[in-house]
């Protein structure tokens, strides 16, 4: 991490920055863009914790944070996790909670001069995250969310994951690779005998995961190492470019009104 201010530091899952990190950071770039991790607290078998989701947003926009000069926001550690419910632990808020959440924190960094918002998703289940993206075009607010399934796949090719990412659903090779490099102090044993496969999820949102999974893992652990968590940070900060270049390019995007340039 840089002493003089240029990239976030970090203590936990929480930035540290003081206001003056922030105020020199922007000083140096056009348009500052604010990362938001958004995770989960929902059951992830018996050998990773409920934090899981939101242990892995913090990982990558910790990653992107480093790379790219970024205003790192603490994360979002509640979302919708109601397909889970069947698992004692799991909290889950509704989806127009997290909407209002995300608004709310698009409209406060607006108002701080901060236009600029990239949702870092830790959670399939925040389908809703798509729909605050969606609904902020034309705004003035520019917003994006990641990662993409497209990058995902990048960056799981990279790393050498052998499980795709229809089979890897949930407390999988992937997530289990990152905790493993990010955060192995917290992956208990037990993962290296879990693989469970199902892929055919059709009914997932009706009948929730307990129908798809006793354990709650659908995925093959087992393959997991900290050498792929560490190559699938490394893919996905690098797929973050092409969202950072075009997030603060000057051009105007389909629908956005003019921006109010400085005299």
């Amino acid at each position: 991490m840089s002493s003089s201010g240029t990239h976030p530091t970090v203590s936990g899952l929480l930035p540290t920055d003081t206001t003056q990190d922030v105020r020199e950071r922007a000083s140096g770039v056009a348009r500052e863009v604010a990362v938001l991790p958004v995770g989960s607290f929902e059951q992830h078998g018996p050998y990773l914790p409920l934090a899981t989701d939101t242990l892995v947003a913090c990982a990558i926009a910790r990653e992107v944070a480093a790379a790219y000069p970024v205003h790192l926001l603490p994360p979002v550690t509640l979302a919708c996790s109601h397909e889970h419910a069947a698992w004692p632990g799991t909290v889950s808020i509704s989806s127009v909670t997290l909407h209002a959440v995300v608004r709310d924190v698009a409209e406060s960094l607006r108002r701080s001069g901060v236009d600029t918002l990239v949702l870092v998703n830790g959670h399939g289940g925040n389908y809703v995250l798509g729909n605050v993206v969606q609904e902020s075009f034309g705004t003035g607010t520019r917003m994006a969310l990641f990662p993409a399934p497209e990058d995902w796949e990048a960056a799981r090719e990279r790393a050498g994951v052998q499980t795709s990412l229809l089979s890897d659903m949930h407390a999988g090779e992937i997530e289990t690779s990152i905790l493993l490099h990010a955060h192995p102090e917290f992956v208990r044993p037990g993962y290296e005998t879990s693989d469970f496969i199902a892929d055919d999820r059709r009914h997932l949102l009706t009948l929730g995961m307990s129908a798809y999974t006793e354990s709650g893992v659908i995925g093959r652990p087992s393959l997991a190492s900290a050498t792929k968590g560490k190559e699938l940070l490394a893919g996905l900060t690098e797929s973050f470019g092409a969202y950072f270049s075009l997030v603060t390019s000057d051009t105007e995007l389909p629908g956005e009104p003019p921006r109010r340039r400085a005299e």
